[in-house]
């Protein structure tokens, strides 16, 4: 039986990128750029509403029925609260999407907040949302790579990273830039999927690479190597902590709407409404609760602070 390894630090987020390919970063964030206002609208129908605009797993821990939308909320209270974010420290959003992170932040506790994305269609809804919500003088929206940010060392107290640094194609790179942007005593706060092994068989490798092609992602890394950058930053107090059985029932919310959408999707695709990278997107969403709940990854919440 073949066996298929998942390389670190390879680019895997084209269906046809072979593991040891040169690595070209900016192809890499023009597709991400492409992903995400290709499937704008996917989300704000499918996923999250405009009012949390969130484009991230939900957070569970109550015995009540799923609520999906107060999920969504509770991953932006679990990181908050798991950083020890005072009011008045000022929060870099590092990949943060519509702004949903950052416009909670700023409306619940009056944190100033600036957020990055590589697109500018992003970047501009963000900025009409604090605006429209009178929120714009305490949360702005840029573009820029969080890996190369304009801003001057030691510019933040806390640098946010809600499932965006999946997206780095060098993982050490965000983290490097994290450190730098951080003043002493300043945290990086992040969740996201991280692999639990890197041999599959052919079925394994299918829906591993249905995960990363359908979302745009280069590679992940796993909480060992991970962990090991954040030392190697200089990173201390760096704490871990497994949330993968809190985000599972959201993992399946998401595999039962994309289930739902399917036939949707199918006429769609028939009709030529549907672009290749919006039904991997759909795609991403049917195998995405297996990549989970069969231990390929692991979903966790680094915590880590700059001396």
């Amino acid at each position: 039986m073949k066996t298929y390894y998942l390389e670190l630090d390879q680019d895997y987020h084209q269906p046809d990128a072979a593991a040891n390919a040169e690595l070209d970063n900016e192809a890499l964030i023009q597709d991400t750029v492409e992903y995400y206002e290709s499937c704008h609208n996917d989300y704000l129908f499918a996923w999250c509403n405009r009012q949390n605009l969130a484009l991230h797993y939900g957070y569970w821990n109550s015995d009540e029925p799923y609520d999906h939308h107060q999920s969504l909320l509770n991953t932006n209270r679990l990181l908050y609260e798991t950083a020890h974010i005072q009011p008045h420290e000022r929060v870099l959003d590092a990949g943060c999407g519509l702004g949903g992170s950052s416009l909670w932040i700023a409306s619940e506790y009056g944190n100033q907040v600036t957020g990055i994305t590589v697109s500018q269609k992003q970047a501009d809804y963000a900025n009409r949302q604090a605006k429209s919500r009178h929120l714009n003088d305490k949360a702005d929206f840029q573009v820029a790579d969080y890996c190369n940010t304009p801003f001057a060392d030691a510019s933040f107290d806390i640098v946010w990273a809600l499932e965006s640094s999946c997206y780095a194609l060098k993982k050490d790179d965000l983290i490097r830039e994290a450190f730098r942007l951080l003043r002493p005593g300043g945290r990086l706060i992040l969740c996201d999927a991280f692999m639990l092994k890197r041999e599959f068989n052919e079925q394994e490798w299918k829906t591993v690479m249905g995960f990363l092609n359908g979302w745009m992602l280069p590679n992940l890394s796993d909480r060992a190597n991970f962990s090991a950058g954040l030392e190697r930053a200089g990173f201390k107090d760096i704490r871990i902590q497994d949330i993968s059985s809190n985000v599972l029932p959201s993992s399946k919310h998401m595999y039962k709407t994309s289930r739902r959408l399917n036939p949707v999707q199918k006429i769609s695709e028939w009709l030529g409404l549907r672009t290749a990278t919006q039904t991997a997107n759909h795609n991403a969403g049917l195998v995405q609760y297996d990549f989970f709940h069969d231990r390929m990854a692991e979903y966790l919440v680094f915590c880590a602070t700059k001396p």
